[in-house]
């Protein structure tokens, strides 16, 4: 008799597991787009931490840079106590355009599965969410 035996039944798929992020607080899209204008003509970036399938809080690393063409996140700053709640990262293009470059790409990859990149003017519209291969997806604002 296995005691810890996984049933592979209930495992469910990663494909499903990318899809668990449904929403986004109303609250904390507004805010990531204030920060983000504020940065301008710098880049913004942090993690972002969902419960629930919602992304409700965002989380400044220690010792992020940002300049006007990058942003540099270190993401072994993450507390240890939020890490199983980050589920990608969010950041700013000033230029906005909000599609992903190749360097996000990578990043998108080989961080959490779901990201936002807001742009300039940083109003309700200019914003897009990803996947961790770089594919468009949509996000619910939650009130």
């Amino acid at each position: 008799m296995y005691l810890f035996k996984k049933d592979k039944k209930k495992i469910p798929p990663k494909t499903e597991e990318k899809r668990r992020i449904w929403g986004i607080k109303e609250e904390t899209l507004n805010l990531i787009l204030e920060v983000s204008k504020e940065s301008y003509p710098n880049e913004f970036a942090a993690t972002l931490i969902a419960k629930k399938g919602i992304i409700e809080e965002i989380n400044l690393l220690p010792g992020t840079l940002s300049g006007s063409g990058m942003a540099i996140l270190h993401t072994h700053m993450q507390p240890p106590d939020i890490t199983l709640s980050v589920v990608g990262i969010v950041h700013s293009h000033p230029s906005g355009n909000f599609s992903p470059s190749g360097a996000d790409l990578y990043f998108f990859s080989k961080f959490g599965n779901t990201h936002i990149i807001v742009g300039k003017p940083y109003n309700p519209r200019s914003w897009q969410a990803y996947d961790a291969r770089g594919g468009k997806i949509k996000l619910e604002i939650v009130k």
